[in-house]
């Protein structure tokens, strides 16, 4: 096959007016060369980028001259490369192909390619339309955050790729179903359970789909959930209990009347995360009565009554009175209201 150094320009190319490459190569093949005919089916290869692509020409022993272009670009002239990409060269297997590879192709790779081929017969093209894929990637997403239970909260999931990614949403909660949004998740009024890591998905069946995670936080006040009084005898230690739920964390706070009670003569005050007790050493009559747990956080404060009593003084283990006790007052109330005492 000739390369460039094998035709000699004719009278009319002078300095003032050198040949395009088009020129150069219709001058070389022996007939016009255009780039893209639209006329034409043209067979599509879709290679992902990153990957070598090979778009194949085969020919047979009558070809005389053959060529490559991309556009208006002259890639190969017989063997003699135009191109300065050192990623592009030829795949020949004797004069039966003459292929052209792109190594790590990227998208302004993309575009028609035309083999163009001379013949004894006449002249041939053979174009195909390059197409390169780009995997999802996610390069903008939500930071972790914090917000307050009842507030309007908007994630964002911001993902490029070829074809356009899909993007989808899941609270990796037990169900983790998935969420109505695409690119924001908008979240209206937000509440405790909604709290959790959040998964956000970019895919477009050309790689692994990219994941990225925003966990949310909600805060809200305390409640006390739980309290747990105790019917201590005289002499033994009385435990007393309170449960609360809090975002943050609640701080917790016994007192006696108005009084605050501390790890002091007797008292030792034990908070366990969400939990807390109260123990009295050696119970003495002074001891019983009223208790009061106080849990707060930055968000709110809530207190609860806990009792301390003596055996057998009416009141069941949560400071309740006994079902026994509540029937026998309401009779007594009932022979009052009928002999009007």
């Amino acid at each position: 096959m000739k390369g460039r150094e094998d035709f000699t320009l004719p009278p009319r190319f002078t300095s003032r007016t050198p040949p395009n490459r088009e020129q150069c190569l219709h001058l070389w093949l022996g007939f016009p060369v255009r780039s893209v005919d639209m006329q034409r089916a043209t067979d599509n290869i879709t290679i992902r980028q990153g990957d070598t692509a090979i778009i194949r020409c085969y020919v047979d022993d009558k070809v005389s001259k053959v060529a490559w272009l991309n556009r208006s670009n002259i890639i190969f002239a017989g063997e003699d490369k135009w191109s300065l990409d050192p990623r592009a060269d030829l795949v020949t297997k004797g004069q039966l192909e003459y292929s052209l590879r792109i190594q790590k192709v990227d998208v302004y790779d993309e575009g028609p390619y035309t083999c163009s081929i001379q013949t004894k017969q006449q002249p041939k093209t053979s174009q195909v339309n390059l197409i390169v894929q780009v995997p999802a990637n996610i390069y903008k997403v939500t930071e972790d955050l914090t917000v307050n239970e009842g507030a309007n909260v908007t994630l964002s999931c911001l993902a490029s790729g070829r074809p356009d990614p899909a993007i989808n949403w899941r609270l990796l909660n037990p169900s983790a179903e998935p969420l109505d949004g695409e690119e924001y998740l908008d979240i209206t009024g937000i509440m405790r359970n909604q709290a959790g890591r959040y998964e956000c998905k970019a895919s477009n069946d050309v790689a692994t789909p990219d994941v990225k995670y925003v966990n949310v936080v909600v805060s809200y006040p305390p409640t006390i959930k739980k309290t747990q009084s105790s019917e201590t005898p005289v002499g033994r230690v009385g435990t007393l209990q309170c449960d609360a739920t809090a975002v943050p964390t609640p701080e917790f706070e016994w007192y006696r009347d108005d009084k605050r009670l501390s790890n002091a003569q007797g008292i030792n005050i034990q908070i366990i995360g969400t939990n807390t007790l109260l123990m009295v050493a050696n119970v003495t009559e002074e001891d019983y009565g009223n208790y009061t747990c106080v849990a707060s956080n930055r968000l709110g404060v809530q207190n609860a009554s806990v009792f301390l009593y003596r055996p057998g003084t009416g009141r069941d283990i949560n400071g309740s009175v006994p079902a026994s006790q509540s029937l026998w007052l309401l009779l007594v109330s009932f022979a009052c209201l009928f002999l009007k005492c």
